[in-house]
């Protein structure tokens, strides 16, 4: 099978770009989160894994161009969607990698965020840091729905 030689074309630019206040409070709360005192390739990492989940390209694409300019190496971003198999991450960065999912796919159980993933979290991370895991997450999410929505390409400059 081959690739197509085309994407679809976007169906506009990234709301967030054509309401620029829209775009500098989710810049803000962006910064917040990296202030929260989680090492920056875990949010990295976690922002990867939940793109991956909502097959947002843009946002895989951009994640994996900002990990690697924060020192990620390759290997471990090949391993990110299957992070539990692979041996190149730590025991805090897989807790959160699985909260990372949890939040993401909040409809696949009863229970979106199962106490034995947050308290392994929490095992982890003190409340600051969850908080800035939680709002990265949430962050991310919402970046790939936006960027879904509107077929925002990987590659493609707001």
């Amino acid at each position: 099978m081959t690739a197509p030689t085309t994407t679809p074309p976007s169906r506009m630019r990234n709301p967030a770009v054509v309401l620029p206040e829209a775009m500098r409070a989710l810049l803000a709360a962006f910064e917040a989160a990296k202030s929260g005192g989680v090492p920056q390739a875990t949010l990295e990492l976690v922002h990867l894994r939940a793109s991956q989940i909502n097959g947002c390209s843009y946002c895989v694409h951009g994640g994996v161009l900002s990990a690697k300019k924060a020192g990620e190496s390759d290997e471990r971003l090949h391993a990110v969607a299957a992070w539990r198999e692979s041996l190149f991450f730590t025991d805090a960065e897989r807790a959160a990698l699985a909260l990372a999912e949890a939040a993401t796919r909040l409809s696949d159980r009863p229970d979106p965020v199962p106490d034995t993933v947050w308290d392994e979290a929490a095992r982890h991370y003190d409340e600051r840091q969850l908080a800035a895991l939680t709002l990265m997450i949430a962050l991310t999410n919402l970046f790939n729905r936006l960027n879904a929505t509107t077929r925002q390409p990987a590659g493609a400059t707001w």
